[in-house]
């Protein structure tokens, strides 16, 4: 292939991932899935397991899928990922039994593996191919308000339609956007960075190849103990995002919130994420590395006692917003300038195995105490472990990020 015209693929690749994640983002359950199945009659128990198996199929799941990312393509894994979720999506949708629900969570777990790694890591290298890597935190923060966009639409609109014309408009929607982002996924082109190591492990054998890229992804995260750091504490403050995302619809709900209440909620965090995200560059211009990861887990803790100690909870929860933006777009950059472009989607899948980790084990619980307590001692119990946590974050940052 002509390099100009390989330059005008990798470049179409940036543009084409903002449509991709509109699309992707713009899933009309996204917000409604826990509601949808707490009408079916399925209990916050449930829910909780149902969520759980989730992260673990996903913890199970990363690294073998982040390795088919890195062996044979990115844009075969996104593609597989979009496929399996469309699957998905109809089991959840079609189907009243636990048991089928499980399976559908197992396959979305799987569908969201293929994608996880591949995606960003098929973008940071389509920029270091064109030598143009140092926007990449620029992109990102594009990348987020594009993201956070499509969720704000798809809380509002989805939300809409479940309150006035069901969740059968809610469903088959989104199954027809999932389509056209296979679409745009098959027009992608892949980059060429990693060819050579790819056809290398690939002459091994499958296993032999999983093995190999699995301990020299580990010899990376070993020599920069940085990255273990930032993919064990931010994963963390995201897992604690997740869960006052889906928990508080629930809780909103028996307080007497309808669908479209809830989404409105939802799409004015996602629009103080998008922004903040945007901002990200220009923020840590004027309070640095050092201010951003100081400040953001400390948003936290504040969030989650409002949350817990007053009635003011859809306020609080807006403001996690600026976590997610800020956090998000600053953590992702700092890890892709640490990991070299071989490696870079196993690696990615061993943060996404983390976040999975970290959901298998606290979600469940959230959902026993609420349960059996109510959810106002859930989130209690949030801001306790939260305040505790970020004590051991303060004097492990000093240690190794010199903070």
């Amino acid at each position: 292939m002509k390099p100009e015209i390989c330059t005008k693929k990798l470049t179409a690749n940036i543009y084409k991932n903002y449509i991709f994640l509109g699309l992707t983002t713009l899933d009309l359950t996204r917000g409604l899935w826990m509601i949808f199945l707490f009408s079916r009659g399925f209990s916050l128990i449930e829910l909780g397991i149902l969520e759980g198996v989730f992260h673990l199929t996903t913890f199970i799941m990363e690294i073998p899928t982040g390795i088919v990312a890195d062996l044979w393509g990115r844009r075969l894994s996104r593609l597989l990922g979009r496929v399996v979720f469309l699957v998905s999506l109809g089991i959840m949708f079609w189907s009243y039994s636990f048991v089928l629900q499980l399976t559908g969570f197992i396959i979305t777990a799987i569908g969201y593996n293929l994608e996880s790694g591949a995606g960003e890591a098929m973008l940071y290298d389509s920029m270091k191919e064109l030598g143009i890597e140092e926007q990449y935190k620029k992109t990102a923060g594009k990348n987020n308000f594009v993201d956070w966009t499509g969720g704000i639409l798809s809380f509002l609109i989805g939300g809409y339609f479940a309150v006035h014309l069901g969740y059968t408009w809610v469903f088959i929607p989104s199954m027809f956007i999932c389509i056209i982002s296979i679409l745009v996924t098959c027009s992608m082109h892949e980059p060429s960075l990693t060819k050579h190591e790819q056809t290398r492990l690939r002459k091994m054998g499958w296993m032999k190849a999983l093995g190999i890229q699995t301990l020299e992804s580990l010899k990376v995260i070993k020599e920069r103990p940085k990255i273990a750091f930032l993919i064990l504490f931010s994963e963390l403050i995201f897992m604690f995002l997740a869960s006052l995302f889906f928990y508080l619809q629930t809780y909103w709900k028996a307080e007497g919130l309808n669908e479209f209440q809830i989404g409105t909620i939802l799409a004015v965090s996602g629009a103080l994420s998008a922004v903040t995200g945007l901002m990200g560059q220009r923020i840590e211009g004027k309070i640095g590395e050092k201010g951003i990861l100081l400040f953001a887990p400390l948003l936290l803790i504040f969030a989650l006692w409002g949350i817990a100690l007053t009635p003011y909870a859809p306020f609080f929860f807006i403001i996690t917003g600026l976590i997610d933006g800020l956090l998000y777009v600053a953590v992702q950059d700092y890890l892709n300038k640490m990991i070299p472009s071989e490696r870079r989607a196993t690696v990615l899948s061993f943060q996404s195995m983390i976040f999975s980790l970290y959901m298998i084990i606290f979600f469940p619980l959230i959902g026993y105490f609420g349960d059996k307590y109510g959810l106002e001692y859930s989130f209690m119990g949030l801001a306790i472990a939260g305040t505790v946590i970020y004590s051991f974050y303060l004097l492990f940052s000093r240690k190794i990020l010199k903070i």
